[in-house]
């Protein structure tokens, strides 16, 4: 639709007439008219002389203040998403990673592929929200950068490989580099979902400690323990059961999330997991706080060359007079 900006602008358009009006009356030019008298050629040929340029200043005049009332053309509202959530997603890629206790359809896969499937599904849902990768071993490294490009930071989550950054487990590290990002970024939606198989082996950076900064910085984290309770072992003596998560530090992993304000979550199978990310996508739902807006248009430019044209034209018809 087509709005004027200036609308009280169109007041200007009788000003030519109010100046007119106030000219002194001797100066006016008084024409008799005689309505019974015969029109001639040559009268008729005159008076359109005459009138044409003034008809011609009159409507450049009404396009000058038609440009200055700023024509706009409006469009349909597009609605864009006012607030969105930062979301750092942390993997662990320790050699444990490595143990084969979890199950996709009816393969037995292990505890990272599993990690990798379930992860990406979880990204492939957050539109709207910006999300960053941290990989944690020997020390954090940061995979992806906070990003909307989730395109990208699913290619980056594929190629993740055991034993990228090391064979042990840094914790603390991990979430430490989480709370330097979320502070460079200066997003008040903050958000830390860590996933682990063990406890914290590495790193200068105690899990405790880390946890008390991300508490300070308002960093919620939720924290995923993962690993099976029981699993077959067979070697040249048979089979026996063993708990392939002996190592894993639940405690610790609690103590952070309950000091930050999260939760722990416990996985034993890849179903554990799916379900624990789309409780988390009800826990930390997408931001749908939407404002729009209207795309404008300034169409000024129209009136304004026809207005020149006309005064042109007047002013060459105006010569050729003379």
């Amino acid at each position: 639709m087509f709005e004027f900006s200036y609308l009280w602008l169109a007041l200007l358009l009788p000003l030519p007439l109010l100046l007119l009006l106030l000219k002194p009356l001797a100066r006016q030019q008084l024409s008799l008219w005689l309505p019974l008298a015969p029109i001639s050629e040559q009268q008729t040929t005159v008076n359109v002389q005459t009138k044409l340029p003034q008809l011609l200043l009159w409507l450049a005049w009404l396009f000058f203040v038609l440009a200055l009332m700023r024509p706009t053309w409006v469009g349909e509202p597009i609605r864009i998403t006012q607030q969105h959530r930062d979301v750092m997603l942390a993997l662990d890629l320790s050699r444990s990673m490595e143990i084969e206790d979890m199950e996709l359809g009816i393969s037995q896969v292990n505890r990272l592929a599993v990690s990798k499937k379930v992860i990406s599904d979880f990204i492939s849902r957050r539109s709207g929200d910006r999300l960053g990768l941290i990989l944690f071993a020997d020390h954090a490294y940061l995979q992806a950068p906070l990003t909307f490009d989730l395109a990208t930071l699913q290619t980056l989550m594929q190629e993740t490989e055991i034993g990228l950054v090391g064979d042990k487990t840094a914790i603390g590290e991990g979430i430490g580099l989480a709370v330097k990002r979320f502070i460079e970024a200066e997003n008040e939606q903050r958000v830390l979902i860590l996933l682990t198989d063990g406890q914290n082996t590495s790193g200068s950076l105690t899990p405790q400690q880390a946890g008390e900064l991300a508490k300070q910085q308002n960093i919620k984290i939720y924290t995923i323990g993962l690993g099976a309770d029981v699993m077959i072992q067979r070697n040249l003596f048979g089979s026996h059961k063993v708990n392939p998560s002996a190592d894993l530090d639940e405690k610790t992993l609690f103590d952070i999330a309950t000091m930050t304000g999260g939760q722990y979550f416990r996985a034993r199978s890849s179903e554990d997991l799916e379900q624990i990310y789309q409780n988390l996508d009800q826990l930390e739902p997408i931001a749908n706080e939407e404002q729009s807006f209207r795309p404008e248009k300034n169409l000024f430019f129209w009136p304004l060359l026809l207005s020149l044209i006309l005064f042109s034209c007047r002013l060459v018809l105006v010569k050729e007079r003379n």
